[in-house]
C-alpha cells in the first residue's frame, strides 16, 4: 500500500483569488510519479488557530503533511509559529538556518531583524535544502514545511522528495468518446465493477458542438490498465 499525503496550502491571498495556486498542482502531479497518494488538499487563511488545527487533524490521518506558504519574513508569516504549536515546541532562531539565510546576502547588514525570521525553526526540525534563495524549509515529524513562490516551492519539492520512501507510481489511460456522459453511464459503472482495483472516472466535455466524455482509469498495475483501456474502446 503506497503511502498517503495531504497538501495544506496557507494563505489569504490565495482565499481572496488574489493569487491563483499553482503549487498544489505541481506537488501533486510530483507525488504521483513518486507512488504517495495525494489524498487531500485544503487551503486556510494565514490565522495561527486555523493552521494549527489543520496540522493535527491532516498529520494524524496522512503518512505525510506538506504545507506551502507563511514561511517568509513578514508579520503575517506565521506557519512557523503554527507548527511549533501544533507540536508543542519550542521555536527559535537556529543557528545552522542563520549561518544558511547568511550566504545569500553579500552584505551582513541586509540579514536584518524580520529577514532572520526565516531562520526561527521548531526544535527538533529536520531543515529542507532552498538553493534559490537559501531561507529553508523544514520537516518535523511527517509535516514537511515549504515556501509559498512557486520557484522556491518546486526547488523545495526537488530537494525533499528523494528523502521520502514511496510506493508504486500511478499510471492512467484517457479514451475520448463523442457520446453524452449519461449514454455511456451503465457500461462505464458494468467496468468499473469488473475492475474495483482500478480508479474509474468520467469527465465531460464540449468540442465544436458536440458532447463527449473522457474516459479515465488510474492504476500502478499497467497491465491491467490495458484491459480497461480495451474495454473503454468499445463505447466508442
Amino acid at each position: 500500500m503506497n503511502p498517503t499525503a495531504a497538501i495544506l496550502l496557507i494563505g489569504d491571498e490565495i482565499l481572496s483569488g488574489r493569487t491563483q495556486d499553482t503549487n498544489g498542482n505541481h506537488l501533486a502531479k510530483k507525488l504521483t510519479a513518486a507512488g504517495i497518494d495525494l489524498l487531500e488538499i485544503r487551503v486556510v487563511p494565514d490565522d495561527h488557530k486555523t493552521i494549527k488545527t489543520a496540522i493535527n487533524d491532516l498529520r494524524g490521518r496522512y503518512t505525510h503533511v506538506f504545507t506551502s506558504g507563511g514561511i517568509g519574513p513578514t508579520h503575517d508569516d506565521i506557519t512557523a509559529d503554527a507548527i511549533a504549536a501544533a507540536f508543542k515546541v519550542n521555536i527559535d532562531v537556529r543557528e545552522d538556518a542563520r549561518a544558511i539565510l547568511a550566504s545569500h546576502y553579500a552584505n551582513p547588514a541586509d540579514l536584518n531583524e524580520m529577514r532572520l525570521r526565516m531562520a526561527r525553526i521548531p526544535d527538533g526540525a529536520t531543515l529542507i535544502d532552498n538553493p534559490v534563495s537559501k531561507a529553508p524549509g523544514f520537516s518535523l515529524g511527517n509535516v514537511h514545511v515549504m515556501a509559498g513562490v512557486p520557484v522556491v516551492f518546486a526547488a523545495m519539492v526537488e530537494s525533499l522528495l528523494p528523502t521520502l520512501t514511496g510506493g508504486l507510481p500511478l499510471c492512467s489511460v484517457s479514451v475520448r468518446v463523442e457520446q453524452p456522459e449519461g449514454q455511456v453511464a451503465m457500461a462505464l459503472a458494468d467496468i468499473a465493477a469488473a475492475f474495483p482495483d482500478v480508479s474509474i472516472g468520467s469527465y465531460p466535455f464540449v468540442h465544436q458542438g458536440v458532447f463527449g466524455t473522457s474516459l479515465v482509469a488510474r492504476s500502478p498495475d499497467k497491465a491491467r490498465l490495458a484491459v480497461v483501456e480495451a474495454r473503454f474502446s468499445t463505447l466508442r
